[in-house]
């Protein structure tokens, strides 16, 4: 592998990280690399998981006072993370990718169309208060419905990922969260749960191309926690904006991809 193509792995890592600090697709990056590198598909996503994890790992920290207020959440949404991640990542190993990889394009429009619309109706809501010291909702109010959705996130996800980011906060929105930055936080917490054990089982598996992933993982790393630094620094309006804008574009390549 030449210079270059090295470079190219590396820079597709860094985007990565960072979209996935904003609000997630970072997949959508280092996946067509690896597949454009000759990589094979199986291989590509695996890799990818492998090296997109510390990032994850980076832009928590860099959310970590906003995740702090928001520790009820953690313990609730756990369970259904670990276990839904570690199906996804059997189903991948065990079945072609095609049937999900069909429906990514959809569910990431469908929860970038939910997210606007929350970002719209939370104006009204917010008012002058800042969102931080909005309360955590009771866990008896929503957590079947939680965690019913977490599973299936998290079954998505270890079997592909594009946009999970993106369905969590979704998800977390619905719940009653408002703030942008924690929900960043507490979506990375739970795409390292997801993609941890996906990790793990593939590295298991045998299915991480090595070099690969130790180049892609020093970008992710950087470009997860710039990633959250810079969410911060341009506000919860500006972020959620992007959220948006990222969603629609991982919706565009993710379809670019199907019609090619």
């Amino acid at each position: 592998m030449t210079a270059w193509q090295l470079l190219a792995l590396a820079a597709s890592a860094a985007g990565g990280g960072f979209m996935n600090a904003l609000a997630g697709g970072g997949t959508i990056l280092t996946f067509p690399t690896l597949i454009l590198l000759g990589v094979p598909a199986i291989q590509a996503n695996a890799t990818s998981t492998v090296a997109l994890l510390p990032g994850a790992a980076a832009s928590l920290a860099g959310y970590r006072r906003e995740v702090a207020t928001h520790r009820a959440w953690l313990r609730t949404l756990l369970l259904p993370s670990l276990l839904g991640g570690a199906l996804g990542s059997v189903l991948l190993l065990a079945t072609p990718e095609r049937t999900f990889a069909a429906l990514a394009p959809w569910l990431v429009l469908f929860a970038t169309l939910l997210f606007l619309f929350q970002v719209v109706t939370s104006r009204r809501r917010e008012g002058a208060t800042d969102a931080t010291t909005a309360p955590v909702p009771r866990l008896a109010d929503r957590l079947l419905l939680a965690t019913v959705c977490q599973f299936a996130v998290a079954v998505y996800g270890g079997y592909f990922g594009a946009g999970i980011g993106i369905l969590m906060l979704v998800i977390l929105g619905f719940l009653g969260l408002q703030d942008i930055h924690a929900m960043n936080g507490l979506k990375n917490f739970f795409g390292i749960c997801i993609n941890g054990l996906a990790a793990g089982y593939f590295v298991w598996r045998g299915a991480v191309i090595w070099p690969l992933a130790l180049v892609m993982l020093a970008g992710a790393v950087a470009g997860g926690y710039f990633g959250a630094h810079f969410a911060r620094r341009i506000g919860r309006e500006r972020a959620r904006i992007a959220v948006v804008a990222i969603g629609f574009f991982v919706t565009a390549v993710l379809l670019w991809q199907r019609a090619g």
